[in-house]
């Protein structure tokens, strides 16, 4: 029986940990709030993960560390870096494999805004640096490590675009202003298929010291993603009213939220395609229908009305 640690219990890092733990390994839960998924194999533990000292007693005899972290938004610069340092740390000590939850900021905007895993890490923005860095960090410190990327999710626990800015709207029955265009085609990856190919990726030697892209489904806009959504759990069409791009901007100047929103807005503005075909042919992964995606956003919403009732 294994053993496992997951810094995080977010969407990802509970889903990760729920795969293990129903194959019979046993997971370590790390967060803050000692928070995660009720399993008789999952240990949920307290704890500071840039804490280094105390993150290699724990993972001390672990095979696998998943990095499902999830700092806050608009403080990336400060919290990630002594995070990833400790995991990595802990990871070497242990001789375990590391294991990152990765996303797309690091390429920055893209002609025709397709990225695949040969795209240059090319960008400049402050979030983009950041994710540059802790992938070049891992890679630089000689343990065994592989980042899947995944684009905005979609599924139970999800958050972003849509959780945000159109469920509130459909749930209201009032029109939604979505900042980006939303005509334009978009990557959603879900959620269940990037803690699947966490998993699948980290005990093969094939994906160690690459990054490889989550399985997604062809990229929709985000009007058509609404009309699924409303189609699904019987309400009306949500009119999508396109913000204009100054607007972030400015209120970015002194909303340190919409700063940073206004930072990325380029995946929104323009396509952003995904392109899984390596991972799909390397390890014959592919990505789950997206409507599978949709119905656990719808449920995981009805649940959360439920409780708040």
């Amino acid at each position: 029986m294994s053993n496992h640690v997951v810094v995080g219990s977010g969407p990802i890092g509970s889903t990760v940990a729920r795969l293990l733990a129903e194959r019979g390994e046993r997971v370590r839960m790390v967060t803050r709030s000692g928070g995660g998924p009720t399993h008789p194999l999952i240990e949920r533990v307290a704890a500071d993960a840039a804490d280094a000292r105390r993150l290699t007693e724990l993972t001390q005899d672990a095979v696998t560390l998943y990095n499902c972290a999830n700092p806050k938004y608009t403080e990336w610069e400060r919290l990630w870096f002594p995070m990833n340092d400790a995991m990595i740390a802990a990871t070497k000590a242990a001789g375990a494999v590391y294991v990152i939850t990765g996303n797309l900021y690091g390429y920055g905007p893209q002609p025709g805004g397709h990225m695949t895993e040969d795209t240059a890490l090319a960008a400049v923005g402050r979030k983009g640096r950041v994710r540059i860095k802790m992938w070049q960090d891992a890679l630089a410190s000689g343990v065994r490590t592989v980042e899947v990327r995944g684009s905005d999710y979609i599924g139970a626990g999800a958050v972003g675009v849509f959780s945000s800015v159109l469920l509130p709207a459909i749930n209201a029955g009032r029109a939604a202003w979505a900042p980006g265009d939303p005509d334009q085609p978009h990557s959603f990856t879900y959620t269940g298929d990037q803690a699947r190919t966490m998993v699948a990726l980290s005990h093969d030697e094939r994906a160690w010291g690459k990054a490889w892209h989550t399985p997604t489904a062809p990229a929709i806009s985000i009007r058509t993603l609404a009309d699924r959504y409303c189609a699904l759990v019987g309400r009306p069409r949500v009119k999508i009213n396109k913000l204009p791009r100054f607007v972030m901007r400015t209120a970015g100047l002194v909303h340190p939220m919409s700063r940073e929103l206004a930072e990325m807005d380029y995946q929104f503005y323009g396509p952003f395609h995904l392109d899984s075909a390596r991972t799909e042919q390397t390890f014959d992964l592919h990505p789950t229908n997206i409507e599978v995606g949709i119905r656990e956003t719808a449920d995981d919403a009805q649940a959360i009305a439920t409780r708040t009732m």
